[in-house]
């Protein structure tokens, strides 16, 4: 069993006092319905590829390791374990693969972009299994939602869900929701906000972009999200996203984050994937950028989407957070299937 707990002193406030600029939104009603403009192109921060890149891609670009790069699956950290029992006062994470969460905070269980199939569309089967059965999962009491890619916006798991279940998505999204009879769904634009049995849930912006069919291409938004627990404690699930100056500015805004789930894989060749994919590097720089205290890796392991060798993620943000001089004990690696906790020290 991997579960490891680690503790941080009490707060003496309910709610973070820290001077914020510019000021956190107020939260808006949870599932109202709203008009968003046609497209979202302006809000990405490069430009999609085009005929050049596309051609070189096509030329010479790889999606998969070689036959060494793929020789580790067998050494892939997977160590399947029962999520731990948490009280409301108890933060804890459970790692069920790819940038699939189970978020334990404030007394809720939140799924971030939950993808339990073995296979999605265009891609290899997954090569490690899912870290946490679905029958094994607590109540589900919220999802949020990335973006809108097929490795994070997975049909078949979300159907295994009540459709009264509250859902948390970035702009344009919901209709999509809707037609599989969701009702309970709460669409939001970068830093707006909305809050749930007193967890805040905000959305914040990401280096990337979204397209789901041919003629959808950043239709709907994308992003991160921000979860505040009542008495303040903050996770960042950073989703999809490249490199960039995003990061300080939601280290800004949202300052003490506790725990960064931020994504070290798929990123390799780095012509093709730079501006929209973190490398371990950059991902140990978007942890010091957010100001958060503790960093978990994730989006490897899981699914191979890029040229990297599969174990090569983990041996370079292991050496890039040493590099950094960041404890070792705040570099929450976890294998797939594998939990840790974070407890208010009495």
């Amino acid at each position: 069993m991997t579960q490891q707990s680690e503790s941080t002193t009490r707060r003496t406030t309910t709610r973070r006092t820290d001077t914020t600029f510019p000021p956190l939104a107020e939260p808006r009603p949870l599932f109202e319905r709203r008009v968003w403009p046609r497209t979202f192109h302006d809000r990405l921060t490069a430009p999609l590829p085009g005929i050049k890149a596309l051609a070189r891609f096509a030329r010479e670009g790889s999606v998969r390791p070689g036959r060494d790069g793929l020789a580790d699956i067998p050494r892939l950290p997977f160590e399947p374990a029962p999520v731990p029992r948490v009280d409301t006062r108890t933060i804890a994470v459970s790692w069920a693969g790819h940038a699939s969460w189970v978020v334990r905070i404030g007394g809720l269980t939140v799924l971030t972009d939950p993808v339990w199939s073995r296979r999605i569309l265009g891609t290899p089967a997954r090569v490690t299994p899912v870290g946490i059965a679905w029958s094994a999962l607590p109540r589900v009491d919220a999802v949020v939602i990335s973006h809108n890619h097929y490795d994070h916006l997975d049909a078949p798991t979300l159907r295994r869900l009540p459709r009264d279940t509250p859902v948390f998505v970035p702009a344009g999204l919901a209709p999509w929701f809707r037609r599989r009879r969701f009702t309970r769904v709460t669409e939001l634009d970068w830093w707006e906000a909305a809050e749930l049995s007193g967890v805040r849930f905000d959305f914040v912006p990401a280096h990337h972009w979204s397209k789901r069919t041919l003629v959808d291409t950043c239709r709907s938004l994308w992003g991160g999200w921000v979860l505040t627990a009542p008495d303040g404690r903050r996770v960042y699930f950073a989703g999809d996203t490249g490199y960039g100056h995003w990061f300080a500015r939601i280290g800004e805004r949202y300052p003490g984050i506790d725990l960064a789930l931020l994504p070290i894989g798929a990123y390799d060749p780095r012509w093709w994937l730079s501006d929209v994919h973190c490398d371990p590097e950059e991902a140990v720089r978007a942890a010091m950028d957010l100001g958060a205290r503790r960093m978990a890796p994730m989006h490897w392991g899981t699914f191979v989407l890029s040229a990297e060798p599969v174990l090569e993620p983990l041996t370079r943000v292991r050496a890039a957070w040493e590099k950094a001089g960041r404890d070792r004990e705040d570099l929450w690696d976890l294998p797939v299937g594998g939990s840790r906790v974070l407890e208010i020290a009495g």
